[in-house]
C-alpha cells in the first residue's frame, strides 16, 4: 500500500478552561494523518511547521505514530490555536500569526508523493489563497482526491474565494466531507442544503456530519444514516471527532469502493464508532471502541 498523503494544518491546540491549561499536538490534517496510521494505513503529512519548540513537538509526535512529514518552513513559527472555555459557555478561539498566515509550498517532492499515493486528502488548507491552490492543483495532477474544507473563523480571510476553490476541488473528488460549520461559514445555510449541493457536484461519496443529529454517507443512489454511536463513558471532548470519522471513511475507500447499502452502512458505522470513542478522551487523537475496554471510565480525561 502506498502512503496516503494528507495536506493541511499542523499546530498546537492550547485549551484553557476553569480546570486550567493543557496543550495537544493537533490540526485537522495532522489528526487525519495520525488517525490513518492508527488504522493501519501508512500516511504522509504535507504541512507548514516552524523551526521552534512547538515545531519540534509536532515532528516528534508524528514520528511516534510513524507519519512521514513533508514540511514547508514557516517564517512565523508553528501555528497555534488557543481555545478558551469558561463558565460552561461556548469556546472562543484565538489563532497566532502563523495560523493566520499559513502557507504550504508545493514542488517536486510534494508532486512525487501525490503521484505515488492511493489518495490525496485535503483538510483545513488555506483555500482562499489562490496562488497556493494553483500550486497544489498543478502538483496534484491526476491523483485521486478527498477533501474536508474545514474553514475556520480567524484563519479564513475571504469566504468567497475559499468556497470557489472548495467547489472546484470537490467536483473532482472521490470523497467530500462537510459539516455544520462548513455550511454556516461558507454558505450561510444548513448542513442538509450543503450536502445536497455537494451531491449535485458529482463527488463519488459525500460524508455529512450533522453534530448531535449524527451523520450520513451518500454515494450515487445509496444513502445511509447513523446516529451518534452510544459507547460506555461520558463525552469528554468533541475535538477531533469529525477528523476521526473522516479518517475511518478514507481507510475504507483505499482498496475498494463499498458495494450496496449494507457495505456503505458498515463503513459509516465504523466511522461513527471512531468519532464517539475519540470523544471519550481529551484531545483529538483517533480512538477506537476497543480503547474503552478495561478502563476506569469515570477517570477518562481527568
Amino acid at each position: 500500500m502506498g502512503r496516503v498523503v494528507v495536506v493541511g494544518d499542523a499546530l498546537i491546540d492550547e485549551l484553557r478552561d476553569d480546570g486550567g491549561r493543557r496543550e495537544f499536538v493537533g490540526g485537522a490534517a495532522l489528526n487525519v494523518a495520525v488517525g490513518l496510521s492508527r488504522l493501519g494505513v501508512p500516511s504522509t503529512l504535507v504541512a507548514m511547521v516552524g523551526d521552534d519548540e512547538d515545531g519540534a513537538r509536532v515532528r516528534a509526535y508524528l514520528a511516534d505514530f510513524g507519519v512521514e512529514l513533508i514540511a514547508t518552513p514557516s517564517p512565523h513559527g508553528t501555528a497555534r490555536a488557543t481555545s478558551v472555555r469558561t463558565g460552561g459557555g461556548e469556546p472562543t478561539y484565538v489563532f497566532n500569526a502563523a495560523s493566520q498566515r499559513r502557507r504550504i509550498r508545493f514542488g517536486a517532492r510534494e508532486a512525487e508523493a501525490f503521484a505515488e499515493a492511493p489518495i490525496v486528502v485535503v483538510s483545513c488548507m488555506a483555500l482562499d489563497d489562490e496562488e497556493q491552490v494553483a500550486e497544489f492543483e498543478a502538483a496534484l495532477a491526476g491523483a485521486r482526491l478527498a477533501i474536508d474544507p474545514n474553514p475556520r473563523t480567524g484563519m479564513m480571510h475571504d469566504a468567497g474565494r475559499f468556497a470557489a476553490a472548495f467547489e472546484r476541488l470537490a467536483r473532482r473528488s472521490a470523497l467530500v466531507k462537510v459539516g455544520d460549520d462548513d455550511a454556516r461559514l461558507l454558505y450561510q445555510d444548513s448542513i442538509d442544503a450543503l450536502r445536497e449541493r455537494v451531491v449535485g457536484w458529482g463527488a463519488l461519496a459525500v460524508l455529512a456530519m450533522a453534530g448531535g443529529a449524527g451523520a450520513s454517507l451518500e454515494s450515487g443512489d445509496v444513502v445511509v444514516r447513523r446516529p451518534i454511536s452510544q459507547l460506555p463513558g461520558r463525552i469528554v471532548d468533541t475535538m477531533g471527532a469529525g477528523d476521526a470519522a473522516f479518517a475511518a471513511v478514507i481507510a475504507g475507500l483505499i482498496d475498494d469502493v463499498p458495494r450496496g447499502s449494507a457495505e456503505w452502512d458498515a463503513l459509516l458505522g465504523e466511522a461513527m464508532d471512531a468519532a464517539a470513542a475519540t470523544c471519550r478522551f481529551e484531545g483529538a487523537l483517533l480512538r477506537l471502541p476497543s480503547a474503552l475496554a478495561d478502563l476506569d471510565l469515570d477517570r477518562i480525561g481527568t
